[in-house]
């Protein structure tokens, strides 16, 4: 008779790292390279929850010093209020230094058109690019994950971008064993996803064992929405609702957050992270595929704001 033998136990180990231990020192270990390695980086925070992971994981990074980087926002001007109250509450606890480039600026100013559609995510790059020249930063850490979108899951850890701010697919690097080459000629500067693998569900599980703040719009909440393209979108300054569009008072939440022009709300339940982790782990669509209007103007949206200088 033959007896059945159980896969051991996680906790035989004890040294042995969880999923979200080896997801967490990957992340630190390109923080670490990064700041070894380049002299003027900057974390893209925008106070959504994917940038506000990254900033817990460069806080612990660097403990007890802080970050060597301070914080970039390309703020729209169609944000959502709790979340720039919670980025603005973010960099005072914890003394940081927060760049702002403005779009409304750029509009003020000509340099901008506004979009027929209202949405100002597309608008983003100019500002995001002369930011970063009058700064000088040569490294630029953004939230970005495999998971997300197509184009997103070609990017390697390090993007190296041209001298223009643009993607090229051909000339990204293999990364071979986590070595990161930070190599980029003048005018060049690379792009760092430290959350290049982690999931949507990675990042709540994350969440809930760091007991990490997030806006209160990420959980179900009664907001004032209205219906467009299949997506439940906020009433706001930026245009919407439209002739014909029914403002309706709903429990929703987000999945992720942007121009409010643009990123939709999902009817939810789930007012707790251990709800969210249910709803998110039952789910079979990505949360930019679900809730954001930009990536859905073509086929490669968002391949070709990249090669522009996006995210």
């Amino acid at each position: 008779m033959t007896t059945a033998v159980s896969a051991p136990e996680e906790t035989d180990n004890p040294f042995a790292l969880t999923h979200l231990d080896a997801l967490e020192s990957e992340a630190v270990h390109i923080f670490r390279e990064v700041a070894g390695e380049f002299e003027r980086p900057v974390i893209l925070f925008s106070g959504g929850k994917d940038s506000i992971v990254m900033l817990h994981l460069a806080l612990k990074a660097f403990a007890p010093a802080p970050p060597p980087f301070g914080l970039l926002h390309v703020d729209t001007g169609h944000n959502f209020p709790e979340v720039l109250r919670f980025r603005d509450e973010t960099v005072a606890e914890h003394g940081l230094r927060l760049f702002v480039a403005s779009v409304q600026e750029y509009i003020d100013a000509g340099r901008l058109r506004e979009r027929p559609d209202g949405t100002r995510n597309p608008l983003q790059t100019l500002p995001l690019l002369e930011a970063l020249g009058e700064h000088r930063f040569d490294a630029v850490f953004g939230g970005g994950r495999r998971d997300e979108e197509k184009a997103r899951a070609k990017e390697r850890v390090f993007s190296l971008r041209d001298e223009f701010g643009g993607w090229d697919p051909r000339r990204q690097r293999p990364e071979l064993w986590q070595l990161y080459n930070g190599r980029h000629a003048p005018g060049e500067h690379v792009r760092v996803f430290p959350l290049s693998n982690w999931t949507e569900l990675d990042v709540w599980q994350y969440i809930a064992r760091e007991e990490i703040a997030l806006p209160s719009i990420y959980y179900a909440h009664h907001r004032e929405v209205f219906s467009r393209s299949g997506m439940w979108l906020a009433p706001g300054e930026w245009g919407g609702p439209a002739d014909g569009e029914r403002v309706e008072k709903r429990l929703v939440r987000y999945r992720t957050v942007g121009d409010m022009s643009c990123t939709g709300a999902v009817d939810s339940d789930a007012d707790t992270v251990e709800k969210v982790i249910t709803e998110i782990a039952a789910s079979r669509l990505t949360e930019r595929g679900a809730t954001r209007a930009d990536d859905k103007l073509s086929e490669a949206a968002m391949e070709d704001r990249k090669r522009e200088g996006y995210f």
